[in-house]
């Protein structure tokens, strides 16, 4: 991995004091009402994933939070994916799921009140999609970024950040 690069998304990251007591009105595909503390605070890094079916990334870069979850779910990270597209767009959010083969959990809400909700934890201005929020095993917000971050960088900033 190219070192210069590394530095410089460690560099982006802004290091946030709070923990995730923010997101309370997420649900799941299944329409059962879940929190972001639901899957943070468990022993191991959460890695949240916030997406829209219609994000060009999003499509593009989906198959790699795959892959890093399946590598580190039983070890010393998950990824929770959370959509942007709320109840209106939910059978697209659906189909994202399906058509990329998400293999963690991923929750929905609506737009404007998870945009609230991210600038209200992180004390930053919703960008867009993907954004990436990042709790140590604690549960502790480590980290947020907009934009795809490449899973090598991410297990970088998990070992530089015990």
């Amino acid at each position: 991995m190219n070192r210069q690069l590394a530095t410089v998304f460690v560099l982006m990251f802004a290091l946030l004091p709070a923990t995730g007591q923010a997101f309370q009105f997420l649900k799941d595909f299944q329409g059962n009402i879940k929190s972001l503390t639901d899957y943070t605070g468990k022993g191991k890094w959460t890695v949240v994933m916030m997406w829209a079916h219609d994000c060009h990334v999003c499509n593009q870069e989906a198959h790699q939070y795959v892959k890093f979850h399946t590598a580190h779910k039983d070890r010393d990270a998950i990824v929770l994916g959370i959509s942007m597209d709320g109840l209106e767009k939910k059978k697209e959010a659906e189909s994202f799921v399906q058509r990329h083969k998400l293999n963690f959990d991923n929750l929905y809400g609506e737009p404007e009140a998870l945009a609230e909700a991210f600038e209200n934890l992180t004390g930053v201005s919703w960008f867009g999609t993907p954004t990436f929020l990042f709790f140590n095993p604690k549960g502790e917000i480590m980290a947020q970024q907009v934009g795809a971050v490449p899973p090598k960088l991410i297990e970088q900033f998990m070992v530089n950040n015990p």
